[in-house]
C-alpha cells in the first residue's frame, strides 16, 4: 500500500509524527512524503532516507495568501499524486490540507485523511485576519468535501467547522487526544529542589501568550525575585503574529526572562523546570504540553480550546482566562508560595499522560478510524 502524507514543515515531521510513521511502516507500507523546506543531503535529509521514507519537495509558504504561490503548491501536488498514484493520501496543517486534500479529491485517491491540528493565525483576530478567515473557511470546506475522515485534536475546533459550515453535519469525522506523546523518549524525570523555574516553549508569537507570560513574570518577580522564568523557541519572521526581537531584548535586559532559544532536543530544559507554562490562545492540543506533562510537570495553561484539554482545574494545574496577566501572575504565585503543590499535581499529569496521551494509543485510534 502506497501511503503519501503530506506535510507543512520539515523540521516537525518525526517530533510530531515519527511515531504515525513508524507503525505505518510496521504494518508494511510504502510511506511517501511531500514536504517543504527539506534541504538535500542534511541531516534531517539522511535520517528520513534512514527510516525508509521516500521523500518529494514542494514548493509551499507556510504563511500567508499568495494566489500564484499557492497555485504553484497546489499543482506540484496534483503532478506528484498522478505519478505516484498513491492508496491513502493524509495531510496536515492548513496549506496541506486543502491543497493536499483538493489535489486527492481531483485524481480520485481512493483514501483522503485529513489532520486539524489547530486553527492558529487564520481563525484568530479581525481585521486582515478576518479576511484571511473567510478565505481559509471557503478552501476548507472545498477541500474537506471529499475527505473519507477528519482528524481534530479538540471538540472545539470540530464544533467551530460544523457552526461555520465547513464541514456538513454528517461528515466523517474522529477527535484524537492530540498527536500524543512518546513516554519512552519524554521520560518522567524528578522535580529540581530549589526555587520555583517556570519554562514556556512556544515559537515567539502573540498568539502564544509570550507577552503575558514576560508581563506575568515580572509581577511575579517584584514578590518574590528568586523565582525563574525561562523561555525556549525563536522569532518566526514568517508568521504575522511574530513578536518583535526589540521586545524579547527588552525582557531579557530587565532580568525578567532567561531567553534560552531554539532547541532540538527540549527534555532537558523540561526536565530543569518545575512548573510549564503556556498561556496560548488557541491550539489544536498543544505538544509541548503534553511533552511535560509526560515528564512530570504541573501546568499553567488558558481555558481556550485546545489547551483547556489538557488540564483539570486544581488537579494537575490550572487553568487561567486568555490574555489575562494578573490571574496568569496569580497561578504562578500558587506554587511559589506552596511548593508541594509542584509535587503533587506534577505526578497526576504524568498519570493523565499515561491514561490519556500515549501516543501509541493515539496513533492506535487514527489507524483504525482510517481503515488500514
Amino acid at each position: 500500500m502506497k501511503f503519501l502524507i503530506i506535510a507543512g514543515f520539515a523540521e516537525d515531521l518525526l517530533p510530531f509524527r515519527g511515531d504515525l510513521i513508524n507503525a505505518l511502516l510496521e504494518r508494511g507500507m510504502e510511506v511517501y512524503v511531500a514536504l517543504p523546506d527539506l534541504e538535500m543531503n542534511s541531516v534531517l535529509h539522511n535520517r528520513l532516507l534512514a527510516k525508509g521514507l521516500i521523500l518529494h519537495k514542494v514548493t509551499m509558504q507556510r504563511a500567508g495568501m499568495n494566489p500564484l504561490a499557492d497555485l504553484h503548491t497546489l499543482w506540484q501536488l496534483l503532478r506528484l499524486i498522478k505519478k505516484l498514484k498513491p492508496d491513502a493520501v493524509f495531510a496536515y496543517l492548513i496549506k496541506p490540507v486543502i491543497y493536499g486534500m483538493i489535489a486527492a479529491s481531483i485524481l480520485g485517491v481512493p483514501r483522503r485523511f485529513a489532520l486539524i491540528s489547530g486553527l492558529g493565525y487564520a481563525f484568530q483576530g479581525e481585521g486582515q485576519r478576518g479576511l484571511i478567515r473567510r478565505l481559509a473557511q471557503g478552501l476548507y470546506g472545498l477541500a474537506l468535501k471529499g475527505t473519507h475522515k477528519v482528524f481534530f485534536q479538540n471538540p472545539d475546533d470540530l464544533a467551530l467547522f460544523h457552526q461555520l459550515g465547513i464541514l456538513k453535519p454528517n461528515a466523517p469525522t474522529c477527535v484524537v487526544n492530540g498527536s500524543g506523546v512518546n513516554m519512552d523518549y519524554y521520560a518522567y524525570a524528578p522535580i529540581p529542589k530549589g526555587s520555583p523555574h517556570f519554562l514556556l516553549i512556544a515559537r515567539y508569537l502573540v498568539d502564544k501568550g509570550v507577552r503575558e507570560y514576560a508581563a506575568a513574570a515580572k509581577l511575579v518577580k517584584a514578590q518574590y525575585p528568586d523565582a525563574h522564568f525561562s523561555l525556549v523557541g525563536w522569532i518566526d519572521e514568517e508568521n504575522p503574529s511574530a513578536i518583535a526581537k526589540s521586545e524579547l531584548e527588552t525582557w531579557i535586559a530587565e532580568g525578567t526572562i532567561e531567553n534560552i532559544g531554539r532547541l532540538s532536543d527540549v527534555r532537558p530544559a523540561i526536565a530543569q523546570c518545575s512548573v510549564f507554562v503556556l498561556p496560548s490562545y488557541r491550539e489544536g492540543t498543544p505538544r509541548s504540553v503534553l511533552e511535560a506533562m509526560s515528564i512530570g510537570r504541573a501546568i499553567i495553561t488558558t481555558d481556550a480550546p485546545g489547551c483547556r484539554e489538557t488540564v483539570t482545574n486544581e488537579d494537575n494545574g490550572f487553568l487561567v482566562p486568555v490574555g489575562s496577566v494578573d490571574e496568569l501572575a496569580a497561578a504562578m504565585l500558587k506554587f511559589v508560595t506552596d511548593e508541594a503543590l509542584i509535587e503533587r499535581m506534577g505526578q497526576r499529569s504524568y498519570e493523565i499522560a499515561q491514561e490519556k496521551y500515549d501516543v501509541h494509543k493515539v496513533n492506535q485510534v487514527m489507524i483504525s478510524e482510517m481503515g488500514i
